[in-house]
């Protein structure tokens, strides 16, 4: 029987399973998976929400209120620190295992054990946004919220999602304990003055953003905030935020972000990943710096106070 319901749609998928097979083995890989999906199939039911399926390392869920969806999410973030705290290690090295959630609200039609509909396709799309350990949500997940309860969501403005051509308002879950959704290279390199902006040039396409201007989304789509136009760069490639009174930038993509600062020879290789920018230096867009033809963009981070910018 096909039913129109209003629901919360959440995706959650685990990602880094691939490494950790490489890393852990099969048998021992395949247990942390399956623990870890096991347990956010259970929060899910503990939260309120109705696993309609799993996905391969992740799962698909629905619940009748948005504030299920996102104490959900909470309980997977945290749970998962707990499973790789306890899990097999080679060496020193903890399981390199991250989670990105991402939930939509709408009608849905329930049929056969399935749920179709524009909140599904909204959150599926949402998914492949999100960064490591992150979770993103659509406009009306917060409308469904108390007024108390949304002072944790940061606006990523509106993101134009694949299949869809309107935009979509999207905001990302702070984590319950601050600093949690974004790791932190170079952290003890600070600028010598608070950064007002950021400079980013490709070819001939220099501009500057304001932290007030941002998140500034990367990418090959014309509808990209800073278009790149390579075969090698993804639609919506990376994202540059200001946070926390730093410019942070976290890759998008499959083909992966990597940044390389003025003056230092090491690479730093972000795949789904995040890292504070400083100074100056290059992000090369789905190919390496060592590749002489890799899309590369300039970045300068400005103090407006000792800088004169220009657009």
């Amino acid at each position: 029987m096909t039913a129109l319901l209003q629901r919360t749609v959440l995706f959650a998928d685990l990602r880094g399973s691939t490494g950790l097979f490489e890393t852990l083995g099969n048998a021992e890989a395949a247990a942390v998976v399956t623990q870890s999906v096991a347990i956010m199939g259970q929060i899910v039911g503990a939260c309120g929400g109705v696993v309609v399926k799993t996905l391969g390392d992740g799962l698909m869920a629905v619940f009748e209120k948005s504030q299920g969806g996102i104490d959900a999410a909470d309980e997977m973030h945290e749970s998962l620190d707990r499973v790789l705290a306890d899990a097999p290690r080679k060496g020193a090295r903890r399981p390199a295992l991250k989670l990105q959630v991402a939930m939509a609200q709408g009608e849905v039609v329930e049929l056969a054990g399935d749920c179709f509909g524009d909140a599904v396709n909204v959150a599926a799309r949402l998914l492949d946004r999100a960064g490591d350990n992150e979770t993103l949500t659509t406009q009306q997940v917060l409308d469904g919220l108390d007024p108390d309860h949304r002072g944790r969501f940061r606006s990523l403005s509106k993101l134009q999602l694949r299949g869809r051509q309107e935009s979509v308002q999207v905001y990302r879950l702070e984590a319950r304990r601050f600093g949690e959704t974004v790791a932190t290279i170079f952290e003890g390199m600070e600028p010598t003055a608070a950064p007002d902006g950021i400079r980013l040039s490709w070819l001939d396409a220099s501009r500057v953003f304001a932290g007030t201007d941002l998140p500034a989304v990367l990418g090959r789509s014309p509808q990209a905030t800073y278009c790149v136009d390579d075969t090698r760069v993804s639609r919506s490639h990376c994202r540059i935020e200001w946070h926390g009174g730093t410019f942070q930038v976290s890759d998008l993509s499959y083909n992966g972000t990597f940044v390389r600062f003025a003056g230092r020879d090491e690479v730093v290789s972000l795949r789904r990943g995040s890292c504070t920018l400083h100074g100056s230096g290059v992000m090369c867009l789905g190919a390496a710096p060592t590749d002489p033809t890799a899309p590369a963009v300039h970045f300068e981070v400005l103090s407006f106070q000792e800088t004169a910018p220009s657009v």
